[in-house]
């Protein structure tokens, strides 16, 4: 199935693997946060009898890609000049606790000066491939 909207992560290439998995979880769940990109809950083949129901999940794939520093800085500015949704994680987010520390880390930097480790978009195909010009897509690099 083909989907008109694309949803993508895109995370800096110089993560260690436990900031790479752990950012892609934050992220997600800031785009998660539009219930329309949802789907419905699930059940398995016992459900009807325990009233078991899992969590939805989205409705279409998640990319997860990569790139260098200056592709992550290029992709939140289109990102940003094209008005889509989009989640971001710094470095500063590596030493806080809370979401609220989180937000406060974040407002305490202007924009340019965002250390970005990560980004989420979501939004018509065709712009998020333009946001996303020059990540590759996570794992596909030689060496980890």
């Amino acid at each position: 199935m083909r989907f008109d909207t694309k949803i993508a992560v895109l995370l800096r290439d110089d993560l260690a693997d436990w900031q790479a998995l752990n950012v892609t979880a934050f992220l997600s769940s800031g785009i998660a946060a539009n219930p329309e990109l949802l789907g419905e809950p699930y059940l398995d083949a016992d459900s009807d009898s325990d009233g078991i129901r899992y969590l939805p999940m989205f409705r279409q794939p998640l990319l997860v890609l990569d790139g260098s520093k200056e592709v992550l800085t290029a992709a939140h500015a289109r990102a940003v000049s094209r008005g889509l949704p989009v989640a971001i994680f710094t470095a500063d987010l590596f030493a806080t606790g809370h979401d609220e520390a989180n937000r406060a880390a974040v407002r305490a930097v202007p924009r340019a000066d965002l250390d970005l480790v990560g980004l989420a978009v979501h939004g018509p195909r065709n712009g998020v491939d333009k946001v996303l010009k020059g990540a590759r897509l996570f794992g596909r690099r030689a060496s980890r």
